[in-house]
């Protein structure tokens, strides 16, 4: 099927269909994908770029939740490891299993030998739930052995680890991925295409949506069903429905910055203790050389209340403190914020209580289940969850569409494989193509294809970055990229991998994509400023406590 925006946006303006789904993240994008495969008619739109908000922010990891276990939400964790598995097998050029060591420690750690038999029984719990689906069971490290895997930690309070198994993912790439495999299966879906109003027949039932797009056109959508999938947006169309402000949506954010691997040289995940507060870390190593070394690693997330806009969600001075006092904390040196090359701020839509109170508690204790509510309009709204889970709750909120529109069809997408996931194995593949296979599967030869019509396309996009201006092609021709930033932040992951060097290069991006996006110099401008102002804001926002940050917005 046809990717292009325009089309996507001929269909929406033109076709019937039987479900119009709000929202281009993970959640919206999924429920896309099992309507569209089940053989309902479907269209989606997201008012930015898909997985412009919390679906490309996260920490990127496809796994259980080892701390679900131990707050007692055992089917969450048997739920969420199932889905692990179905995504490894679905898109296994996305999906890669990941070591995780827990180092157990002598002296002032939240894990000391004094509680490492509980955590040894929470990770067989872990392993009987369904840990060891991913065909390895966890295993006890002596201190060599872990400190073989992180060697800037404390020797001396070193006692042993724990090494288990799960999975992680480019959050960004998997969007995209599902987006244009619901194409594939018919669906119609377009960005930058934002929902002003819902619409109502004449018995009050919800049957599409008006909608506008960032050229300024406005139009109307038709649809049998209308699903909110907005995400920490999702009030904004309940009120569009509803005409309320149900305030049904408790964000907490979650922020993690990025800083050279050589500061840290770990070669797995690894789990930090904060003494501050006794939560815990992922320490990730990120961007392979392909032998065992890597380019960066990133460290996140925190999980804290967010009392500002949903808009306005930026890592604070504070929040990158938080995260190198622990990392500080567990590394020898001194890593500073000067050391950071990138940070990224991300929302989770949390569902209030019913009732519409505020939950009592920390939002990190608060659970991950998600919900499915249907207005009295008939819009079905899905919040909640986390991004292992997407597909279950796809498969929820498209059996309540189901009942909304009168049809039986059973759901397809525990076994349907993602564009792309057709490519040969990845073992021997040198670094390039490694690096083109873990982010295209069996589309990499299309970037192949390109590169052979144009050998310039073989050289580096970002500097000292491994993509290739190919990819920056790719992205417009067949992942519906419109802007700059959508190629920097989303399409490649250059400005949260190190936010320097996409400034550097952002006018060279810049002037690539025009000559595929038919922008003149002018155009060019303003998306440079454009990206260079978003980038600039992020780095202010750095520099503050967040009450100073959101104080100036409102200023």
């Amino acid at each position: 099927m046809d990717f292009a925006r325009e089309s996507n946006l001929a269909r929406l303006q033109n076709e019937q269909f039987d479900v119009l789904v709000v929202g281009g993240g993970i959640t919206g994008l999924g429920v896309a994908l099992d309507a569209a495969s089940r053989g309902l008619s479907v269209g989606l739109v997201e008012k930015d770029d898909f997985s412009s908000g919390t679906s490309s922010k996260s920490s990127k990891l496809i796994h259980g939740g080892l701390r679900y276990l131990q707050q007692g939400e055992i089917g969450l964790v048997y739920e969420a490891l199932h889905e692990r598995q179905r995504l490894v097998r679905n898109a296994p050029h996305l999906v890669s299993v990941l070591p995780f060591m827990i180092p157990i420690l002598t002296r002032d750690g939240v894990i000391s030998k004094k509680i490492s038999r509980a955590l040894g029984s929470a990770l067989w719990m872990y392993d009987l739930t369904g840990g060891w689906r991913i065909g390895k069971l966890h295993r006890r490290l002596n201190a060599e052995q872990a400190f073989a895997h992180m060697p800037t930690m404390s020797k001396e309070k070193l006692a042993a680890a724990y090494l288990y198994y799960d999975a992680a993912a480019d959050d960004s790439r998997l969007c995209i991925a599902i987006a244009r495999t619901a194409v594939d299966h018919g669906a119609a879906v377009a960005n930058y295409c934002a929902v002003q109003t819902i619409t109502h027949d004449s018995n009050g039932q919800a049957n599409g949506a008006v909608v506008r797009t960032v050229e300024n056109k406005e139009f109307s959508i038709s649809a049998r069903c209308v699903v909110n999938a907005a995400g920490v947006w999702a009030d904004n169309i309940r009120k569009a429905d509803e005409g309320t402000d149900p305030h049904s949506i408790r964000p907490a954010k979650g922020i993690h910055i990025t800083v050279p691997w050589k500061m840290v040289r770990n070669d797995i995940a690894v789990v930090i203790p904060v003494r501050r507060d006794k939560r815990s870390l992922f320490v990730v190593p990120w961007v392979s050389n392909g032998d065992g070394t890597y380019q960066y690693t990133y460290v996140g997330t925190t999980d804290t209340d967010f009392a500002g806009g949903v808009n306005e969600s930026q890592s604070s001075h504070d929040d990158i403190e938080y995260v190198l006092e622990a990392l500080n904390q567990s590394v020898n040196g001194n890593i500073t914020a000067d050391d950071v090359t990138a940070v990224w701020s991300g929302l989770r839509p949390l569902v209030r209580n019913e009732d519409g109170t505020t939950a009592t508690g920390k939002t990190a204790d608060l659970s991950r289940k998600h919900q499915v509510r249907v207005s009295d309009s008939g819009v079905v709204s899905i919040a909640g969850g986390k991004l292992t889970t997407y597909r279950k709750m796809a498969e929820h909120t498209v059996d309540e569409v189901l009942k909304q529109v009168g049809r039986k069809a059973a759901c397809k997408t525990k076994r349907l494989r993602f564009v792309g996931a057709t490519a040969t194995s990845s073992k021997k593949l040198d670094r390039e193509a490694l690096h083109l296979h873990q982010r295209f599967g069996s589309d990499a030869q299309t970037i192949h294809q390109l590169i052979e019509t144009d050998s310039s396309l073989a050289d580096p996009l970002i500097i000292g970055l491994p993509y290739l201006r190919a990819e920056a092609i790719f992205a417009i021709r067949f992942e519906m990229a419109k802007t700059l930033d959508d190629v920097l932040s989303r399409r490649t992951r250059a400005r949260i991998i190190n936010r320097p060097a996409s400034l550097a290069s952002a006018r060279a991006v810049a002037k690539l994509m025009a000559t595929e996006l038919h922008w003149d110099d002018a155009e060019v401008e303003r998306q440079v400023a454009n990206y260079v102002d978003s980038c600039a804001k992020e780095a202010a926002a750095g520099e503050v406590s967040e009450a100073e940050y959101l104080a100036s917005q409102t200023n």
